[in-house]
């Protein structure tokens, strides 16, 4: 898959998705797109991350939830669905930008 060029690219893959790394049901669909954050030094940093639409885990998030019910309504994503299909996708990858990780496995890890 291509990496994005910048944060304003957002690539979205449908066919070929591989299962939710989480729970291993199948995914909808997995984006790529770039990812800015601040370090523990304060400085900006970016980089490429990829993120998949599970039907199971991201089912009670919002963003997630209206992007879910288009693919129940309409399983091809015909024509008709294109431009809804799209604020959708704008729509949950900002609220995955948002996301943050759980540390506390990491941290339990580290002890």
């Amino acid at each position: 898959m291509t990496e994005p060029a910048d944060e304003h690219d957002v690539i979205v893959q449908l066919e070929g998705v591989e299962a939710c790394p989480a729970c291993g049901e199948q995914s909808t669909l997995k984006v790529s797109f770039v990812l800015t954050w601040t370090n523990m030094h304060g400085e900006v940093v970016s980089g490429p991350r990829e993120a998949v639409l599970c039907p199971e885990c991201d089912r009670g998030d919002p963003a997630a939830d209206e992007l879910l019910a288009l693919f129940a309504v309409d399983e091809t994503l015909g024509i008709n669905n294109i431009e809804t299909f799209g604020a959708l996708i704008a729509a949950w990858v900002e609220s995955v930008r948002h996301q943050k990780a759980d540390e506390t496995p990491l941290a339990e890890e580290h002890d």
